[in-house]
């Protein structure tokens, strides 16, 4: 594949840790509580929308007072989170092979700021993040948006995510999908092209 679209968090970066802990925080404040193995379990297999809703639903609370909770804590336990091994090789050899890489996040433009703590914006084209209105993944419209702008041919193009909805997003939009799944949690329902537990394994696809 030539040009390669990315998912940020649990993809790029290992954002996970201070997501799940500013989970915990916000549940506890609302007098309940929930390890941090199940609450990685159900953001990686589903969502955080998908956590928020569960536990809520658990314990009878508004799922919205929960996510406001979570969306208190989360900026501000999450300050430099690391890149994924094989991160930076795998967007390196797409611009060296003459591709371009794109950003897709539901996160706001901390995505950016948090991919040039890791000097990986320089490997960038192009991302969309949660100040534009798309619909949620896996609904394409986002990735459609990046694919028509920049007049990339679907053929050679490629979703990376390491969730389900993430290749269904990818395959939704008429490119293919590959699965970058480190701790094998994934349920897999999306029939990726590729699926791989270390992002160096992605190098060989890159052409």
């Amino acid at each position: 594949m030539r040009d390669f679209l990315w998912d940020l968090d649990g993809n790029l970066l290992d954002t996970y840790p201070a997501m799940v802990a500013a989970f915990q925080r916000a549940v506890n404040n609302l007098g309940g509580t929930i390890t941090a193995a199940a609450t990685y379990r159900i953001m990686r297999q589903r969502s955080v929308g998908a956590a928020e809703r569960e536990i809520a639903a658990q314990y009878g609370w508004d799922w919205q007072e929960l996510r406001a909770g979570y969306q208190k804590y989360e900026p501000m336990l999450q300050t430099a989170p690391a890149a994924f091994d094989g991160a930076a090789a795998v967007l390196a050899k797409v611009v060296a092979q003459g591709g371009q890489n794109f950003l897709m996040t539901h996160r706001d433009k901390s995505a950016l700021q948090y991919l040039a703590q890791n000097d990986l914006d320089q490997y960038f084209t192009d991302a969309v993040t949660a100040e534009q209105p798309f619909p949620r993944k896996p609904d394409p419209a986002a990735l459609n948006y990046l694919l028509d702008k920049h007049h990339i041919d679907r053929t050679q193009a490629v979703m990376v995510g390491d969730r389900n909805l993430d290749i269904d997003a990818g395959h939704n939009a008429g490119i293919a999908g590959y699965l970058f799944d480190i701790d094998h949690l994934i349920d897999v329902t999306s029939h990726p092209e590729v699926q791989v537990d270390n992002l160096n394994d992605l190098l060989p696809y890159v052409k």
